[in-house]
């Protein structure tokens, strides 16, 4: 699993202080989150948890397909 989106976000920053990987980071622009670093994500789903809007969709990622070899 990994972040997929983040609509409907309201900025209040939940979602970033309760990552422990600090995958993601308030915009300055707007001041919405934004995944800054997805490769760092442990896929612990606290930022979901504490989101008051419930506005972080996850994804599963891309799978790598298993080669068997009889021999």
């Amino acid at each position: 699993m990994t972040i997929k989106s983040i609509h409907g976000c309201i900025g209040c920053g939940e979602c970033v202080k309760s990552c422990p990987c600090d995958v993601l980071r308030l915009d300055p622009g707007n001041g919405k989150a934004v995944i800054a670093y997805p490769a760092d994500c442990q896929i612990c789903h606290l930022c979901r948890m504490y989101c008051p809007v419930d506005a972080i969709e996850m994804a599963p990622e891309k799978s790598i397909p298993v080669i068997l070899a009889w021999g």
